[in-house]
């Protein structure tokens, strides 16, 4: 079989490249140029950088696999960046880990392996897939602590049979210790936590770095109390409780957004809890599932239970119990047991005080 390795320059893919090319396979390594800055600049930080680049390199070559760099800067710009950007505008909090599989990686690799006569792409993600004669299953990887299948839940039939997760079964530390054994450059390198084309900084300089000027407006209580007034909605997000520029006396948590009126309004802990979710861009992996699941919101969350029934814009999402926190632009995805059933972007949640 032949394969294309999407190779970032950590262990995870580079372990990933070694265990195929050590199966037998026709094994290809690529390395995706995602982003540069104005001047051209490669990132600093996160992954994607010159050095990340130069180390996928140095092990291709170290297991003589044929190597090269795709660049996909302008579907990166257009797909992830501008909508980063977009949301955080609209009052949204975006995942762009999760628009960069959904746009980038799982999307225009494909098409690339193919042109490649490659039959399929194959990444270092902790998720795992099996097909059982009729339609394939993505479920959540061996590590727990490092499952990534939140942020693949938007794959559907075609992607999951383009694509393999050779370390999914793994534990991290069995992923190091392969590593160690082939004696890679990257056994003990550390994972990177950054978003890649932020780097070292914060969002809101970022945002700033690119235009977005920042329209002043007031900061309410719940109950329309005047507060204070701050300098631009990007600097908060659902569930923020520092940097608030206000005092009153006891906790306050940013419980709403509104891009509109530029009001940040603020309230208690138990102002957060939300039982019912909006989402649309729903995608499912085979057919809809429509009932009782579980859900996930954040990429390491815990799963809670619920109910997902169909919206004419795509699905609502009704808790159990109240959930904390839950912002619009954030990705939900739906699970029966360790099996991805599911997911989509969250348009609004209705706090539990609403219902």
């Amino acid at each position: 079989m032949k394969v294309l390795v999407a190779m970032s320059g950590g262990v995870d893919s580079s372990v990933a490249a070694a265990m195929m090319r050590n199966e037998g396979h026709d094994v290809i390594g690529v390395t995706m140029k995602m982003w540069k800055g104005p001047n051209g600049e490669a990132p600093t930080a996160g992954c994607c950088t010159v050095s990340d680049a130069e180390d996928a390199r140095r092990v291709a070559a170290q297991l003589d696999i044929p190597y090269y760099v795709l660049d996909y800067t302008e579907e990166f710009m257009g797909g992830v960046v501008e909508r980063f950007v977009e949301d955080y505008v609209d009052g949204r909090t975006p995942n762009p880990c999760v628009e960069c599989n959904r746009t980038v990686k799982f999307t225009r690799l494909v098409t690339h392996a193919e042109q490649l006569d490659c039959d399929v792409i194959v990444t270092g993600h902790y998720a795992q897939t099996d097909f059982d004669g009729e339609k394939w299953h993505l479920r959540r990887g061996g590590d727990i602590a490092k499952d990534q299948s939140y942020v693949l839940s938007m794959l559907g039939q075609q992607q999951l049979s383009k694509v393999r997760f050779p370390v999914g079964p793994l534990k991290k530390a069995e992923t190091r210790a392969i590593a160690a054994g082939l004696d890679l450059r990257t056994a003990t390198k550390p994972e990177s936590q950054d978003i890649c084309f932020v780097g070292t900084g914060n969002y809101r300089e970022f945002l700033a770095d690119s235009g977005v000027e920042a329209k002043p407006g007031p900061i309410l209580d719940r109950d329309g109390t005047v507060l204070g007034t701050h300098e631009g909605i990007t600097n908060f997000t659902v569930g923020q409780r520092r940097g608030l520029g206000v005092t009153v006396g006891e906790p306050r948590f940013v419980t709403s957004v509104d891009r509109a009126s530029a009001t940040v309004t603020l309230g208690r802990r138990t102002d957060l809890e939300v039982r019912k979710l909006d989402v649309n861009d729903v995608v499912w992996v085979d057919q809809p599932a429509f009932d009782r699941v579980l859900i996930q919101y954040r990429a390491h969350g815990t799963p809670v239970s619920g109910v997902v029934a169909e919206d004419e814009h795509g699905a609502t999402v009704v808790f159990d119990s109240p959930e904390l926190a839950i912002a619009p632009g954030q990705t939900v995805a739906f699970y029966r047991g360790d099996e991805v059933l599911g997911g989509g972007i969250i348009t609004r949640s209705t706090p539990n005080s609403d219902d």
